[in-house]
């Protein structure tokens, strides 16, 4: 009869430690599955977001030039020259954009990071309206397809000169500042981190580019 006793005592604390066994597993299951299915929905939400800021940034401006052409045909004849000339009339619309789709980064889901990898440099389209007036020339040097090619070209040289002394470049990084600072916006709101070249992203001034 002690015996029997003693095995149903026994019998009883084998099934309180299974049973402290199985709760403590289940309980272990059902915490990691919320921690990883939590990690996994803030990734996703991240990710969605991040394309959502993908879009095309455009800054645009517009600038007038004025250039006087002029084109000297030489003979074998000292003093016998043909000449060409023309003032040309440049009115040019101007885009600085920067295709944020093109922005690269990782993501550290167990530590909640986000790094910006890549961040795409500015793309310049110059559209220029060309004009002449006070045309010049001769028959043996007339107005040829060459000659409209290398004004071309000549405006395009000095708009960019002017575009690069202008504010419209430091206009365009700005609107893309504020564009990836959406991105800190985004990670901070949700208990991550932004970081980008090895600096942790808490301000746009952060983002040195």
């Amino acid at each position: 009869m002690g015996l029997f006793n003693g095995l149903t005592e026994i019998r009883k604390w084998i099934v309180v430690v299974l049973l402290g066994l199985v709760l403590f597993l289940g309980y272990k299951f059902f915490t990691a599955t919320s921690q990883t299915s939590t990690i996994e929905s803030d990734t996703s939400l991240i990710q969605q977001q991040i394309k959502n800021v993908g879009k095309l940034v455009v800054t645009e401006g517009h600038f007038a030039e004025v250039l006087t052409y002029k084109d000297r045909k030489e003979t074998y004849i000292p003093g016998l020259n043909f000449d060409k000339k023309a003032l040309v009339v440049i009115n040019a619309d101007v885009t600085v954009s920067f295709d944020l789709s093109l922005v690269t980064y990782d993501i550290d889901a167990e530590n909640k990071i986000v790094t910006i990898t890549n961040i795409p440099k500015e793309e310049i389209k110059i559209s220029p309206e060309i004009k002449y007036y006070n045309t010049e020339s001769s028959t043996f040097n007339e107005f040829t397809g060459a000659d409209h090619n290398k004004i071309n070209k000549l405006a395009k040289e000095s708009l960019a000169k002017r575009i690069e002394k202008s504010t419209l470049k430091s206009n365009a990084k700005n609107r893309l500042l504020s564009e990836l600072f959406k991105m800190q916006i985004l990670t901070n709101s949700m208990g991550w981190t932004l970081q980008y070249n090895g600096n942790v992203i808490q301000k746009e001034t952060d983002l040195k580019l």
